[in-house]
C-alpha cells in the first residue's frame, strides 16, 4: 500500500463505539484538548501503519445536524469549516435504522462519508443479519464492518478510508421528497438562496433551505446577518409553510422532515438489508438486567451499593500511594528546609509551593482511581441507567430528565466538572428546567471539590470513609434537587417538558479504553495543579507574606528568644543551638527547645495575622465563627473562589507558615486532627459549605454565557454562598447545643 497523510473524522451517535475505536485506532498517539471558544472535548490522535498516516478527528457524539445541542454545532461547524479528506460515521450494527438518520443528514450535506457497522457482533448474537454489500449499494457509501472493542476490522476501516480518499471523487447530496407541501416550498426557498448567494460558501443551497425549515437556530442568524433581506423572505415562507402543515395535518415541518428520513431509510432496510433470526437471546439478557437493575425499589438500592462500592474502592486502594507522594512531598519540604537559607525564598519554596501545591498533589493517586471507578461505570452503560433511574425524580423537583447527564458529567457521582455539566445543559430546550439545571450543577460533587472532602474525612471520619463520602454525595444531590424545586416555584416558574432517552445495551469495557480515560482525566488534574494551582498557591502564598511585621514586632520576639536563650543552662543552650548535628537533646534541653518554638509560632502566626490575607481572615471571622470557622479557613475558603482545590493549597500553606516546628512532618490532615481549634463538627460544617458555596470563577462565567446574562452569574455566587453559610451555621450551631 502506498503512503498517505490525510485527516479523516469520526462521527456517530452517543453509545455507538465511536471513542472506543477511536481509542484502537490512535491507542497512545491521542491527546485532548477543547474545541476553539468552547469547553466541549475535543479528540485527535494518529493512526500509524502500512504507511498511512491519518489525523483522526474524534467528534462528539451527536444524533443530529441540527443545531439543538451544542455538541451538534461543533460537529457540525468542524465539517463544514475544516473539511476533512474523509468521514467515518460510526453505525451501531444492532441499532440500525435508528443511526442511520444522522449518515442520511451527512448524505444531504454532501460531504465524503465511509461507513463503520460498528457492534457487529452484537447484532449477530441479537439475530440481525446484515447484507453489507448491498447497504453500500443502496447508499452509495463504502461499508466496512468492525468490532471497536477487539479492534476487529479497524485496518479494513483504514484501507476503505484510503482507498475512498485516493478516488477524490465528490460526493453528491442525497435528495430526499419530504412530500408535495416542503418540496415545492424548497423549490422557491433554494431559487432564493442561490439568488442572494445566502451561505452558499458555507452550505449546499437546499441544504440551507432545509435548515431554515428545520428552524435551525445558528443558520437563522448566520443568515441574518449576511443579508437580511433575503433572510426575511425565507422566513416568510417558512411561517406560511408551518402554517399550512398545522392547519392540513396537525404538525410541524420538522416532524414531517424527520418521518420522511426515517421512510427513506426504511425502505433501504426492507430490500433484504436487514433479516431477522429467532435467535434473541442477548438483548433478553440485557432486558433481564435493566429489570433488576432499574426496578423502581431495588434499582435505588442497587446505585446506593455502586456508589458505596466506588468510594469504599477508591479510599482502599489509594491509600497506599496517597501515602507515598505525601512522603515524598514531606522529604521534599525537609531538604528544602535544610538547604536553604532563612529568608523569603525558601518561604516560598517551603510553604509556598511544597506544602501548598504537594497538599492537592497528594491527592493525584486518589482522583485516579475515582476516576478509573467512573469510567468503568459509563463505559459499562451503567450510568445511562442512572440517568433513566432519576428521571422520574427529577420530574417531581421541576427538572427535565436530560439534567441527570448534566449533572453526573459535573460530579454527580464524583469527580466531574462543573463546566462541562453546564454546558450539557444546551441539550435542554426549555429556558427554564435549562437554568434551574445550571444553576444546581455546580452543587455536585466535582473533582476540584474531592481533595477538600478526602481531607478533611481523612482528618476527623477516617474509620468511615466511604460512608461518609455516600452521605456527601446524598446531600449534594438532594440539596440541589431542594434548591431546583425552590427555583422553579419562584423566579423560574414554568411547566416541564416530556423526555425520551435510548438506554444503551451493557458492555463489557476495554482495559487499554479505561486506561485511557482514567489517564486523560488524572493528567488534566495533576496539570491543573502544576499550573493554575502553583499560580493561586504563589499569589495566596504572597498575601500571606505580605505586607512584612514591623521592625519594633519583630525585635520584641527576638528579645524574647534573647532573653529565654540568657537564663538557660549552657550545656543544654548548646544543645539546642546544635540541634541540626543531630545530638540526642536532654530533658532541659527538649524543654528550651519548646520554648523558642513557642516564640517562633507565635512569631509565624503574629506574621499571618499581619499579612493581607490575614486580615481578610480576621475581617470574615467576625460572622464566620457562627459557621466555626477561623481565620485560616476564611483565608481558604476565599481562594477557592478562583479554583475549589486552592482550599486544601491554601490550608497547606496557612498552616506551615503558622506551625510550632518548621520541620513537622505532619501530614495536613494530620495537623487539622491535632489542632484544638478543629474537630468533626467544625470538619462537617465545612464539608457542607464547600458543598455549597459559589462555583469556581470558570463555572460562573460559563452559567453567566448560557444564561445569557451575567445577572445569573452574579445570583450563582451570591446565593450560592449564602446558602452554603446558612447551612454551615445551622449545622455547627445545632452541634454544638447537642455537645458534638
Amino acid at each position: 500500500m502506498t503512503s498517505m497523510e490525510a485527516t479523516i473524522a469520526l462521527a456517530g451517535n452517543p453509545n455507538c463505539g465511536k471513542t472506543t475505536l477511536f481509542n484502537a485506532l490512535t491507542g497512545a498517539h491521542q491527546h485532548v484538548g477543547n474545541y476553539p471558544g468552547v469547553t466541549v472535548e475535543k479528540k485527535q490522535g494518529q493512526y500509524l501503519r502500512n504507511g498511512l498516516v491519518f489525523n483522526v478527528v474524534d467528534l462528539p457524539g451527536t444524533y443530529s445536524l441540527t443545531a439543538y445541542s451544542l455538541e451538534e454545532v461543533v460537529a457540525r461547524d468542524y465539517l463544514v469549516n475544516q473539511k476533512p479528506e474523509l468521514v467515518i460515521n460510526i453505525v451501531d450494527a444492532s441499532n440500525l435504522e435508528r443511526n442511520l438518520y444522522l449518515a442520511v443528514q451527512f448524505m444531504e450535506l454532501g460531504i465524503p462519508i465511509g461507513m463503520a457497522l460498528n457492534m457487529i457482533d452484537v447484532a449477530e448474537k441479537r439475530g440481525i443479519q446484515i447484507d453489507v454489500e448491498k447497504l453500500s449499494g443502496l447508499l452509495g457509501v463504502p461499508v466496512v464492518t468492525t468490532v471497536a472493542r477487539s479492534g476487529k476490522g479497524k485496518d479494513a476501516l483504514m484501507k476503505m478510508a484510503a482507498d475512498r480518499i485516493r478516488e477524490g471523487r465528490r460526493q453528491k447530496p442525497l435528495v430526499i421528497s419530504y412530500g408535495p407541501d416542503i418540496d415545492q416550498a424548497l423549490i422557491q426557498m433554494i431559487a432564493i438562496v442561490e439568488n442572494h448567494q445566502l451561505l452558499t460558501d458555507i452550505y449546499p443551497a437546499r441544504w440551507v433551505a432545509l435548515k431554515y425549515i428545520e428552524d435551525d437556530k445558528q443558520v437563522l442568524e448566520l443568515g441574518r446577518k449576511a443579508d437580511p433581506k433575503a433572510a426575511g423572505e425565507l422566513e416568510k415562507l417558512v411561517k406560511r409553510l408551518s402554517d399550512h402543515i398545522e392547519v392540513t395535518i396537525d404538525s410541524y415541518p420538522e416532524a414531517v422532515i424527520a418521518d420522511h428520513r426515517y421512510g427513506f431509510i426504511r425502505s433501504i432496510l426492507k430490500q433484504g438489508v436487514v433479516t431477522y433470526q429467532q435467535n434473541l437471546n442477548r438483548l433478553f439478557v440485557s432486558d433481564k438486567i435493566d429489570k433488576v437493575v432499574t426496578h423502581r425499589f431495588l434499582g435505588p438500592l442497587i446505585m446506593a451499593l455502586v456508589v458505596w462500592g466506588l468510594y469504599q474502592f477508591t479510599f482502599t486502594y489509594s491509600a497506599l500511594p496517597v501515602g507515598w507522594i505525601e512522603s515524598l512531598f514531606g522529604w521534599l519540604g525537609g531538604l528544602a528546609e535544610r538547604h536553604l537559607a532563612d529568608g523569603l525564598l525558601k518561604s516560598l519554596v517551603v510553604s509556598g509551593v511544597i506544602d501548598g501545591v504537594g497538599g492537592v498533589i497528594g491527592f493525584a493517586p486518589l482522583i485516579m482511581f475515582m476516576f478509573f471507578g467512573i469510567a468503568l461505570l459509563e463505559d459499562s452503560g451503567y450510568l445511562a441507567r442512572v440517568a433513566f433511574m432519576l428521571d422520574r425524580i427529577f420530574r417531581i423537583f421541576g427538572l427535565h430528565g436530560s439534567s441527570v447527564m448534566a449533572f453526573i458529567v459535573s460530579g454527580g457521582i464524583a469527580g466531574g466538572c462543573a463546566v462541562p455539566g453546564v454546558m450539557a445543559t444546551r441539550t435542554l430546550k426549555s429556558r427554564r428546567e435549562r437554568l434551574a439545571t445550571l444553576l444546581t450543577v455546580p452543587f455536585m460533587n466535582c473533582g476540584a471539590k474531592l481533595p477538600v472532602f478526602a481531607l478533611l474525612v481523612a482528618a476527623f471520619f477516617a474509620r468511615n470513609e466511604a460512608m461518609m463520602m455516600v452521605l456527601i454525595t446524598v446531600i449534594a444531590w438532594v440539596g440541589a434537587l431542594l434548591v431546583a424545586k425552590l427555583l422553579r416555584l419562584t423566579v423560574i416558574k414554568g411547566a416541564s417538558t416530556p423526555f425520551v432517552m435510548e438506554l444503551p445495551p451493557y458492555r463489557a469495557p476495554t482495559f487499554k479504553g479505561l486506561l485511557i480515560h482514567t489517564w486523560e482525566r488524572t493528567w488534566q488534574y495533576v496539570k491543573k495543579a502544576g499550573t493554575i494551582i502553583l499560580a493561586i498557591s504563589i499569589l495566596l502564598w504572597a498575601m500571606m507574606t505580605f505586607p512584612r511585621l514591623p521592625a519594633e514586632t519583630i525585635q520584641k520576639f527576638e528579645e524574647q528568644r534573647s532573653g529565654i536563650l540568657s537564663v538557660a543552662p549552657s550545656d543544654a543552650r548548646k544543645a539546642v543551638l546544635d540541634a541540626d548535628r543531630g545530638l540526642k537533646l536532654s530533658g532541659e534541653a527538649r524543654a528550651l527547645k519548646a520554648r523558642l518554638l513557642a516564640v517562633d509560632a507565635g512569631e509565624n502566626e503574629t506574621a499571618l495575622r499581619y499579612s493581607a490575607a490575614g486580615r481578610i481572615g480576621i475581617a470574615l471571622e467576625r460572622v464566620s465563627w457562627l459557621a466555626g470557622f477561623d481565620w485560616r479557613t476564611n483565608i481558604a475558603l476565599v481562594g477557592g473562589f478562583a479554583a475549589k482545590e486552592v482550599v486544601v493549597s491554601t490550608l497547606g500553606t496557612a498552616y506551615s507558615l503558622g506551625e510550632v516546628d518548621p520541620g513537622d512532618t505532619q501530614t495536613l490532615a494530620q495537623k487539622l486532627a491535632s489542632n484544638p481549634g478543629w474537630r468533626p463538627l467544625v470538619g462537617f460544617s465545612l464539608i457542607i459549605f464547600t458543598i455549597f458555596y459559589a462555583p469556581c470563577f470558570v463555572s460562573m462565567v460559563c452559567i453567566a454565557r448560557e444564561a445569557g446574562s451575567w445577572k445569573w452569574g452574579a445570583f450563582s455566587l451570591i446565593f450560592n454562598t449564602a446558602l452554603a453559610f446558612g447551612l454551615s451555621v445551622l449545622v455547627y450551631q445545632v452541634g454544638s447545643a447537642l455537645g458534638f
